[in-house]
């Protein structure tokens, strides 16, 4: 489902070159649950953007499915990622100006899909916020608004799902709630999930890790597997 070859990113800052991430080789298998884990500035969050096709690498190849986005432009990595990717940030990201039904309705109306508002209702209830269907952002506790995050991203029944610190902003106990919400639907829809987490609670459910140290991957087999 996701593959990458001998990925690295550099960016150019004031001091001259930074190497972000290098040598990067990775497979992640349809229906895998994965966690990119490392310490503040290793590179996890540049790799999840790397992966999920909002960025792009300064070397190597990325495949999503039988996507190869280091051959695509902007334009064609965005109809890649509509299509098969959903997303769900540690700062929600709401549209502030629509309701929790419109949020979780625009990436299904944006692909064309006429029950686009049934689905968003759907999950709405699935997450338990149908009460709150028509409360604007604003309105909603963190956790309410994570959960409308949530319901959003599989409301276009995409492939992958990538999360970036999904309980960040959280306080504990709704941070496990969010989880438990993650992981259910995760397995009901047999998504493909890869994160990024300083939540070991979170890191545990996965079937694997993925260590990051200064850029790299920690060992050569990349991952601990769970019995």
């Amino acid at each position: 489902m996701i593959k990458a070859k001998d990925l690295g990113k550099t960016v150019s800052t004031s001091e001259g070159a930074l190497i972000i991430l290098k040598g990067i080789n990775l497979e992640i298998k349809k229906s895998e649950s994965v966690a990119i884990v490392g310490a503040s500035g290793s590179g996890k969050t540049t790799l999840l953007s790397l992966l999920a096709g909002l960025d792009t690498p300064t070397e190597g190849d990325i495949f999503l499915r039988e996507y190869e986005l280091t051959a695509l432009d902007e334009e064609e990595r965005a109809a890649v990622r509509a299509e098969l990717v959903g997303f769900v940030f540690q700062s929600f990201q709401l549209l502030a100006s629509l309701s929790a039904i419109e949020n979780v309705m625009l990436p299904a109306e944006l692909k064309g899909d006429r029950l686009a508002e049934q689905k968003a209702k759907e999950l709405l209830e699935r997450v338990g916020l149908a009460h709150r269907k028509k409360h604007y952002p604003r309105q909603l506790s963190g956790g309410e608004q994570q959960r409308v995050a949530i319901a959003r991203a599989f409301a276009s029944s995409v492939d992958i799902l990538f999360a970036d610190e999904p309980t960040g902003n959280l306080d504990t106990g709704t941070g496990q709630n969010i989880i438990d919400l993650i992981f259910e639907l995760n397995e009901e829809f047999g998504t493909t999930l890869v994160l990024v987490t300083h939540d070991q609670r979170l890191a545990d459910r996965c079937q694997r890790s993925i260590l990051i140290e200064s850029g790299e991957i920690l060992d050569g087999l990349s991952a601990r597997f769970k019995n």
